[in-house]
């Protein structure tokens, strides 16, 4: 019998994260200790997200915050950096999703004072309402040993166990935390849930840890990947992972 990729990839998933995890149990028991070390509250943080298809999970990450940090909700919308704001239509001229795909923009819309890609349009779109996606950078949450261990993305090994239980994929979409996904349900942004969630996918081999990087943009590059996920790209996606591993800003 013939499997499909799918099948596939979910074989390749569970045994990747059962070496994973035995490979690297000393160095989440190192991490663990030094979290206990240095501040009160859970070694754990358990986050409710939203992966593929809208199914709910709890995703595990080391804590790399002080406690109570998610009920600063203020703090964080001031400091968000997908909330920006277009002075006008020449804030922005080059089109940066198209231009990450070393593609021509299309499709264009054409207007009475200019003619734009259909994603540049979009992104401009993003100062009417408030932004689905938090990223903040030097976020004044985090510990010290919640600085380290989000610049080398330490945090995120626990999730190799919502990869053993099927959860997640070590390729894929990022599962979002509810406040997200309850924003993004419109004809636009909804293609972004046929894919599996992943540890890691296309956006952050691209666009992780840069400043630069627009709400419509990530939208747009994880729905390219919900198109269009394979074995040739998740791949290409693993090889470019390690690189990215090391973020310049602490987000």
């Amino acid at each position: 019998m013939k499997l499909s990729y799918r099948e596939f990839k979910r074989a390749m998933d569970y045994l990747s994260a059962l070496v994973g995890i035995i490979l690297t149990s000393p160095l989440m028991l190192l991490t663990a200790i030094a979290i206990k070390i240095e501040s009160k509250g859970q070694i754990i943080y358990k986050s409710m997200r939203i992966g593929e298809n809208y199914k709910e999970f709890a995703l595990y990450k080391f804590r790399s915050m002080f406690i109570n940090a998610d009920s600063q909700s203020d703090l964080m919308k001031s400091l968000n950096q997908y909330q920006y704001e277009f002075k006008g239509k020449d804030d922005l001229k080059e089109c940066p999703f198209c231009k990450v795909l070393q593609r021509p923009c299309s499709p264009l819309l054409i207007g009475d004072t200019e003619t734009i890609c259909d994603n540049l349009y979009l992104m401009r779109k993003d100062n009417n309402r408030s932004a689905a996606f938090i990223k903040i950078s030097n976020d004044p949450r985090l510990t010290r040993v919640g600085k380290f261990i989000r610049k080398t993305s330490l945090d995120e090994l626990p999730q190799l166990f919502n990869i053993l239980n099927g959860d997640m994929s070590l390729v894929g979409n990022r599962p979002l935390p509810l406040y997200e996904a309850e924003k993004l349900t419109n004809d636009n942004s909804i293609g972004r849930f046929n894919a599996p969630s992943g540890l890691t996918g296309l956006w952050q081999v691209t666009k992780r840890g840069k400043s630069n990087v627009s709400e419509t943009e990530r939208i747009q590059l994880d729905k390219t990947y919900a198109d269009s996920w394979s074995f040739l790209t998740d791949l290409k996606i693993l090889l470019k992972t390690f690189p990215a591993l090391i973020q310049k800003e602490n987000v």
